[in-house]
């Protein structure tokens, strides 16, 4: 999701009143010669977003000051070119959003069939030939240790892993963190074969569960988390996919406990959750034929947000070929650049706006100038329009 601060977009209008609150900057610049959805792409491009980031303030709350606003720089050009880079930059990103939408579409098949695939091979109707206990007769429920100031140092430090760590199937090490674990260490060391299922989280993350095989090694785990160690009819790998199904079908939520906003699965409350137990050599068969038909489902979803990147890089680049002056060609027949500022500097003054801080690109004069050319340097154009209020998106 990109940042809000300095997003624009125009205002569709309506048969009702709209208003705006102090968050939203409006903009009117059409009595100055320039085109309402020129300027409005202009401001999303990366040459203005990007001053936009390096004017902002603030830390927790992001904001730009109408000050800060006013130095943003733009190159005009004439405003038949504006009207015909709009035209152009729209029907491409047009059709790039309809690539997105479809790209989108299939990555929601793809988490639908994960889920199929699941609830298909974890029935909720077993055979009888299986043993239906529940996760605390299937094994070991434990929680993790829970974290203080006063750990933050000591002599026995050692990794751990926390619910930043663990997503579904997969546990993340790039941000491991230490802690002191003086004579308790034994106790919250995980081994290969745990399982870890997040202990507080948002009420559809409740539960999610990986398998930790042996990386990083030496590793304990906090109270955020919970391990489960299977007993030795269950194989870890088929605990996980139970944990994987009762995730996908929501299972974990009519257990939940929300304090504060977050959701959390008490021990207790996990080992009292029904869990399927095969004959072990079904186990196997079952835990390989998941395998096989997830790994297919997760090449596909890679693929799927690989697509998804590729098409915000290209909408940058677009966006940013059209505020170069590379994406249409320029065309000596247009009312020259200097004939707009002058339009713009004398509807400021008679509005009592002041000087403009504007500047056009100059027309080029070679009849057969084409886009394919450097683009010129961009020049100011002054935010400094009727009512504006500024801080955290901007409507245009």
């Amino acid at each position: 999701m990109p940042d809000p601060l300095g997003r624009a977009c125009t205002y569709p209008g309506g048969n009702r009143p709209a208003v705006t609150v102090v968050d939203v900057c409006v903009i009117r610049p059409g009595r100055h010669g320039v085109d309402n959805r020129w300027l409005m792409w202009a401001i999303n491009s990366p040459q203005v977003r990007g001053q936009i980031s390096s004017l902002q303030t603030g830390t927790t709350r992001k904001r730009i000051s109408r000050k800060n606003l006013e130095t943003v720089q733009v190159a005009v050009p004439p405003l038949a070119e504006q009207r015909r880079v709009v035209e152009i930059l729209e029907d491409h990103l047009s059709r790039l959003d309809a690539a997105v939408r479809d790209l989108e579409a299939a990555h929601r098949k793809v988490s639908s069939f994960r889920k199929a695939v699941l609830l298909s091979l974890v029935p909720g109707d077993c055979p009888e030939s299986w043993e239906v206990t529940t996760v605390g007769e299937a094994g070991a429920i434990d929680l993790g240790r829970q974290r203080h100031p006063d750990w933050h140092h000591g002599p026995e430090m050692h990794p751990y892993l926390r619910v930043a760590n663990v997503f579904e199937d997969r546990i993340d090490t790039a941000d491991v963190m230490e802690m002191d674990f003086s004579g308790v260490f034994d106790r919250y060391k995980l081994e290969p074969g745990d399982v870890l299922l997040n202990e507080g989280q948002s009420p559809h993350l409740v539960g999610r569960p990986a398998l930790y095989r042996g990386e990083p090694a030496g590793v304990a785990f906090t109270n955020s988390l919970l391990r489960f160690r299977a007993r030795p009819d269950v194989l870890p790998e088929w605990a996980l996919m139970v944990f994987r199904r009762h995730l996908h079908a929501r299972r974990f939520m009519r257990e939940v406990r929300i304090t504060t906003n977050i959701a959390h699965l008490s021990s207790k409350r996990l080992k009292a959750v029904e869990f399927p137990i095969p004959p072990l050599e079904e186990q196997k068969r079952l835990v390989q034929r998941c395998e096989e038909l997830l790994t297919d489902a997760d090449a596909l979803e890679r693929g799927l947000s690989q697509g998804l990147q590729r098409a915000k890089s290209l909408r940058k680049a677009l966006l940013a070929r059209a505020f170069d002056g590379a994406l249409v060609p320029q065309n000596p027949e247009d009312e020259p650049a200097s004939a707009l500022l002058e339009q713009i500097r004398v509807g400021r003054a008679s509005s009592g706006r002041g000087a403009a801080t504007v500047r056009g690109r100059r027309q080029r004069k070679a009849a057969g100038t084409t886009a394919s050319k450097p683009a010129p340097a961009p020049s100011a154009v002054s935010s400094s329009v009727s009512r504006t209020a500024v801080q955290q998106e901007f409507e245009l």
